[in-house]
Formats: structure tokens, sequence, C-alpha cells
């Protein structure tokens, strides 16, 4: 661990402090309209007697079982992908970098898919999901890493994308041969928070709790990163042990989220570059930002993708894909110029 040499801020510590803190706040705003808005609007003063003086009626029932389960799963899903997304950034030294563009998350829904093809769909298969993003993980890597050049950034996202469709290819010639599988999990491979109980997100709440926490533990680590692999060498750091540690909290994270919401895409690409805009380039702020700002993402997409043609709703996955793939048609243009 490197202790001397203190990193300089961008900006002043109080003001990103207190951005966090405005941050968290619009965070519970965004959590509230998504308890209050949907196919039937609920007043502010029904969801709190739902939560403090429940009496079992159908709107207390609607709010405790439908409505607050899914707000919650929008924004602890948004922070998984977020944080994931900018450590892969960070750890690639790739702008173009998100599990979702290297095929990671591909790799975990297509292990579900498979899971949900031989043994259907009871139980719980958040174990597939962590094989197959690890799987996807290490295969995308070793691809990148062909060559004479080495790993770059170009050979990672063409390999990303290579193993994205194979792995898609898969995951639909799964899907023609068994109707069974498809209409068990169709919604869920858009990408959708509908349907999950609280009971169905809080045995994998605690590897997404450790993926969270061990990632702001290596914020420090992949600022230092940042700096260039032999920059963090020469500084004292163990670089090896810092990319598998952070491997590690990238596929518990994209893992989980997958397996609770399917393979939602463009939050990990989109929300670190956003953040990064505003905070600057060290980790140990990025990646809290990212957390807040992941939260509030997928939050207003799951809100709006209720409202747009209700009684119906979209999956929320469409809507971050509307906003996701122009950001990433940017990105690749920009890069391209430079």
């Amino acid at each position: 661990m490197v202790r001397s040499q203190p990193l300089a801020f961008s900006k002043s510590p109080i003001s990103l402090t207190l951005g966090l803190c405005l941050g968290g706040g619009l965070l519970l705003a965004c959590l509230l309209g998504s308890v209050l808005l949907g196919a039937a609007d609920i007043a502010p003063g029904t969801v709190w007697q739902a939560i403090f003086q429940f009496d079992g009626s159908t709107e207390h029932l609607i709010i405790r079982t439908v409505r607050l389960p899914r707000a919650i799963l929008a924004v602890v899903v948004g922070a998984a992908l977020a944080v994931a997304g900018a450590i892969t950034q960070g750890l690639t030294r790739n702008p173009l970098a998100a599990p979702d563009i290297l095929g990671i998350n591909v790799g975990a829904a297509l292990a579900m898919v498979l899971a949900v093809f031989l043994r259907g769909s009871g139980g719980s298969y958040v174990g597939f999901a962590f094989g197959g993003a690890a799987i996807a993980a290490i295969t995308v890597y070793w691809l990148g890493s062909m060559g004479r050049s080495g790993l770059t950034p170009l050979k990672l996202v063409i390999a990303g994308a290579a193993l994205s469709y194979l792995l898609s290819s898969l995951t639909t010639g799964i899907l023609i041969l068994s109707q069974r599988t498809l209409d068990e999990i169709r919604f869920w491979l858009a990408g959708s928070l509908a349907g999950q109980d609280i009971a169905a997100i809080m045995p994998i709440l605690p590897y997404i709790a450790v993926g969270l926490v061990g990632s702001l533990a290596l914020g420090r680590q992949l600022t230092l990163m940042g700096l260039g692999e032999d920059v963090a060498q020469g500084l004292g750091l163990n670089t090896g042990w810092v990319k598998v540690a952070a491997a590690i909290m990238v596929v518990l994270l994209a893992g989980s989220a997958v397996a609770l919401a399917g393979p939602i895409g463009f939050v990990g690409l989109v929300v670190p570059h956003v953040v990064r805009f505003a905070v600057g380039v060290d980790y140990r702020w990025i990646l809290p930002y990212s957390m807040i700002a992941g939260g509030i993402l997928l939050s207003v997409a799951d809100t709006v993708a209720r409202l747009v043609i209700r009684p119906q709703e979209l999956p929320v996955g469409i809507m971050t894909a509307l906003v996701g793939a122009p950001f990433f048609i940017y990105l690749a243009r920009s890069k391209i110029k430079r």
C-alpha cells in the first residue's frame, strides 16, 4: 500500500462532500418518486402509513410488496452497475469499457438462461451469474491481450464486442430451443425491475454490499493505476493484486445486478463519465459519486418506463439504451478523432 505522497484533489474536499450529501438527498427524492408514480399514482401520506401504520389494505400491500421493493432494487442495481463500470474503466484505462460493453453482463445472462433451461425457474441462480461473468471477463482479457502489442484499449473493446455477439447468439439459440425458458425470462432479458420482492432481493444484497464496500476500499489504488502501471509500481503499488481484487469486485457487482434485473446496459458506461466530469480523476470520489448517480439514473429510468405507456410499462433496459447508445457513439467518435 502507498501511504506517502498524498494525491491532489482537483476540487475542494468540502465541496465534494457537500455534493455527496446533495446527491444523497436527490437519490432519496428519486426513490420516493418511484414509489409514488406508476400505473396508479399514490399520495405521499399513503406511503408513510403503509410503512409505519400498515393496515393490510390493497394500497398498503401494493406499496410494501411491489412499489417499495422495486424502488430499492432500482437504486441497488443502478449503484452496482455504475461502480462496476467505473472500476472497469479505471482498471483498463479505457473510456469505452463497461461490463456490458466487454461482454461481462452478457456472460452472466447466458449462464442464467442456461440454468433456467436446465433446471427451471425455481431457486436462486446468482452463482451461475457470477460464474458466467467471471468466465466472460477472463475470456475478453485473454482475447484482448493476444498479438505483439499486448492489451490495448481498442483490442479490448473489439474483443468485448465479438464475445458479446457470440454469447448473445448462444442465448438466442437456447431460447429458440425452449419456449418454456423464453416465456419465463422474456421480460428479464430486456432488463427489468418488475416482479421482484424483498424475499428475492435479500439473498443477493450481501454480495452487492461486499462489492460496493470492497470497491470503495480500492479507490486510492485505482487512482494510482490511472497514472500508468509503471508509475504505480514505481510508487510501491502491487498492481497484480489490485487487478485481481478489482476484477472480483466487478464480477460480484455485475453478476448480482444481472441476477436481479437482467442485462441492463449503458449504466456502467455513462455514469462514470458524467461523474468524472464533475469531480475529477480521484477514484476515492468517483466511486461514491458513481454509486449515488447510478441509483438516481436507474430509478428515474424505471419511473419513466412505467409512465410513458401506462398502464403498461417498458423494460427499464430500453430506457437506458435510449440514453446510453448515443453517448457510446459520441465517445467512440471522439476517441477515433484523438
